[in-house]
């Protein structure tokens, strides 16, 4: 299976009462969680590795997981609480405001951290558990441990508001990176971590320190990805946009399923992708993420929708 290593947490999703005032509705979320959730709708076997709440929230999360197959057994529960993000939407693009303090996802630390085991075929890492302490250090012990035996896909999803330490969050990234054998980026999150620049250079740059595929996502202008064989470039696929809420995190679920189905996804596939098995990817990862945008909250589709 593909272990998703990060958080899971409640998106707090805004809402209108019959009354017509403004409300919060909670839904299960979070970056890892919604690329779990949607590996395995896509078809893939998937499970995730997250710290979560024995309260009221983490049953929800427990619920959602067991709906849809995601093997839990690599999640370590306590009684701290489930991190909160509250969502706010303008123009269909979302931001949030994280309540993690004290969380149950945000306090493990490397003892905490379960071994992959035989039953894992690739990990996922990502997310806003590699931004806060002592979650970010956990993971990325696990990330050490893992890389050269596992084939890892990183995916930062940068949220700027939620970093405390920019120095030391830059340098993390560095680090893992290097060790990752996928990376994805949006291309806002591209341009936050190596500047201005066109997307396609710093795409570049980044494959020479050590991934074998570099992804971007650019909205409605498509994806492309690098490797050191060049760059295919897929373009967006036409939908309605609802709000973007667990939009890459589909797309990630997307290419690492298709690399899957593909029997790319080990490292050695992954170094020697050509250009049809990545184009497939790529447009596998947009198709699934256009259905993603075209109805509200993070809710991937399941494989016979995009039949």
């Amino acid at each position: 299976m593909i272990l998703c290593c990060g958080e899971a947490l409640i998106d707090m999703l805004p809402r209108k009462t019959e009354a017509g005032e403004d409300a919060f509705m909670p839904c299960p979320g979070g970056a890892v969680f919604n690329t779990a959730i949607a590996l395995r709708r896509l078809g893939a076997p998937s499970g995730l590795c997250a710290g979560l709440s024995a309260d009221l929230f983490g049953d929800m999360l427990r619920s959602a997981l067991d709906a849809d197959g995601v093997d839990r057994s690599h999640c370590i529960t306590t009684d701290r609480p489930t991190t909160l993000a509250f969502v706010t939407l303008g123009n269909g693009s979302a931001g949030y405001a994280f309540h993690d303090e004290n969380s149950a996802g945000r306090m493990l630390r490397p003892d905490d951290m379960p071994e992959p085991g035989a039953g894992v075929s690739a990990m996922f890492f990502g997310g806003i558990s590699l931004a806060a302490e002592p979650c970010a250090s956990a993971f990325e012990a696990m990330v050490q441990a893992a890389a050269g035996r596992w084939p890892i896909m990183l995916d930062p999803n940068i949220r700027p508001g939620h970093v405390r330490d920019e120095a030391g969050y830059r340098a993390r990234l560095g680090r893992l990176i290097a060790m990752a054998d996928i990376v994805k980026l949006s291309d806002e999150d591209l341009h936050w971590l190596e500047g201005p620049g066109r997307p396609e250079d710093l795409a570049a740059a980044l494959l020479s320190r050590g991934p074998g595929l570099v992804a971007v996502t650019q909205g409605d202008r498509g994806a492309f990805g690098v490797t050191r064989r060049g760059r295919v470039a897929v373009a967006a696929m036409p939908a309605r946009v609802v709000d973007t809420v667990g939009a890459g995190d589909t797309f990630n679920a997307g290419i690492l399923c298709a690399l899957h189905d593909a029997l790319c996804l080990s490292r050695a596939g992954i170094a020697a992708l050509d250009d049809a098995v990545l184009r497939r990817a790529l447009a596998h990862g947009a198709s699934a993420a256009a259905v993603t945008v075209s109805r509200a909250g993070a809710n991937p589709p399941y494989a016979r929708e995009l039949a």
